[in-house]
């Protein structure tokens, strides 16, 4: 075909064309459109040709300013040569916007002179949408796993979170405190697994489980015949965690026999193994977690102070169940739905009766207790929605923990109450001045007083005691 009959039949094969194809003069004017474009954007070859490329309103065109104060497209400035690709959004002749892929390359004449410029627009409205469904799906994910497994959406799983994302970053000893059943195994996990340190070894060690002589030979392993039933030699769980990160999780049961030895591995990065003298080197970051109160322990020379400097860095405070109620349905929800993957069960929802009492309950067995009260109530129901008599009965004892109330035996609360009511009787019952007495926000005194169940009148009443 010659060139002649090729310039013939040009308009037709452009008008193949799925996508919409533009041409457009150097001051930027529209010369020519094909029939994808008027189908795209609703505007006619002949009603859009000689207007303005701006018309589209494309949020990625861009503009320099030219000497002579004229606006000269930012596109005739990329090199020869060169196919300018970006993904943008343009707006339709009926005022909606499309998003669109665009390819621009600029046109030049025999002598290397800009002529003007050739787009095609390539719809991808569909990859858009599919593209958020996709992120509104992730988002969903997120919210249900949580962070890295951690559930919680409330300030206080918030502020544990950042704790972790730093700790992370860092190579310093971790210690994670905070009340049986809060999730401190997987704040460990997390800390390894966000860490640079993610690629080596996680090694967890329950410093409860075992005795003294077991420990040690677990921890820093054994040579063969240094005690009865050692019959080989024995790598201990330093060692397997070199390179990579070491939880010890119950650290307030450790032996005293032991806190001396693994201070010093903690000091000087060696220690030897049981019946040997010859010192191992690790690169090991320690990561400790407890809920017992360590401060007591060492008043009680039940724990060192020394070790205790050496592993409490970066300390991490787990808040209980009952300090985050906000948290409830989000967990009930999360556990619910692996429950019916699990159980494949009918189960559609929870009643508002049953949901009121769960967030009533102060769960002194904290996330793990309300893990195994919904597995409770799963055993129960068969279909339809969790009732409140599919609740175990140890909820609704007369002597069950609720919230408004400290927990028996918990002397923090006790005293957290009575620190409270005595800045609000020394302060006449003025919020904010109370709040300033303890040294925290107004939002906080009016949560704890909503948390242990205070009436301002009757607290007004009764005889102060002054601020402590």
């Amino acid at each position: 075909m010659k060139d002649i009959e090729i310039n013939r039949y040009w308009g037709r094969v452009i008008d193949t064309l799925n996508d919409a194809l533009l041409i457009i003069s150097k001051e930027g004017r529209i010369l020519a459109a094909n029939r994808s474009f008027e189908e795209m954007t609703g505007y006619t070859a002949r009603e859009i040709t000689g207007q303005s490329c701006r018309l589209l309103k494309c949020d990625a065109c861009e503009k320099a300013i030219k000497d002579d104060g004229q606006g000269w497209c930012t596109l005739f400035e990329q090199p020869r040569s060169d196919i300018r690709k970006c993904r943008c959004e343009i707006v339709k002749k009926d005022g909606t916007a499309m998003p669109v892929l665009k390819n621009a390359s600029v046109l030049y004449d025999e002598d290397g002179s800009i002529m003007g410029a050739v787009e095609t627009l390539t719809d991808i409205s569909e990859l858009d949408r599919l593209d958020k469904r996709v992120a509104f799906l992730s988002r969903q994910l997120d919210e249900t796993d949580g962070y890295c497994g951690i559930i919680g959406r409330s300030p206080q799983m918030q502020k544990v979170f950042g704790i972790i994302e730093k700790a992370a970053r860092s190579d310093a000893p971790v210690i994670i405190l905070g009340e049986s059943g809060t999730g401190k195994e997987l704040v460990a996990r997390a800390i390894h697994d966000r860490g640079f340190r993610s690629q080596g070894a996680y090694v967890q060690v329950n410093c409860a489980a075992l005795n003294a002589s077991l420990l040690e030979s677990e921890l820093f392993g054994h040579v063969k015949g240094s005690f009865t039933g050692a019959f080989r030699d024995r790598k201990g769980r330093f060692e397997s965690a070199d390179g990579g990160d070491l939880f010890l999780d119950e650290i307030g049961d450790i032996p005293l026999s032991v806190q001396i030895k693994l201070l010093r591995a903690l000091e000087t990065k060696q220690f030897e193994r049981v019946g040997d003298d010859r010192p191992v080197a690790v690169d090991v970051r320690i990561i400790t977690a407890t809920n017992k109160d360590l401060h007591a322990l060492i008043a009680q020379g039940a724990f060192r102070q020394d070790l205790y400097f050496r592993i409490n860095v970066i300390p991490i405070h787990l808040p209980p169940l009952r300090e985050r109620r906000e948290d409830i349905p989000l967990l009930v929800e999360t556990f619910m739905q692996r429950l019916k993957s699990k159980t494949g069960k009918p189960i559609s929802g929870i009643r508002k009766e049953a949901m009121d009492s769960l967030m009533r309950y102060a769960f002194p067995g904290n996330v793990r207790e309300l893990k195994s009260v919904l597995q409770y109530a799963f055993t129960l129901a068969e279909k339809g929605p969790l009732e409140i008599s599919h609740l175990p009965p140890q909820m609704f004892a007369a002597d069950a923990p609720a919230v408004g109330a400290p927990l028996p035996g918990s002397h923090r609360e006790l005293r957290e109450r009575q620190e409270l009511i005595d800045a609000l009787q020394a302060t006449g019952g003025n919020q904010t001045r109370a709040a300033q007495l303890l040294g925290i926000n107004r939002v906080t005194v009016w949560n704890r007083m909503r948390k242990y169940g205070l009436d301002l009148k009757r607290e007004l009443t009764a005889t102060p005691a002054g601020p402590t």
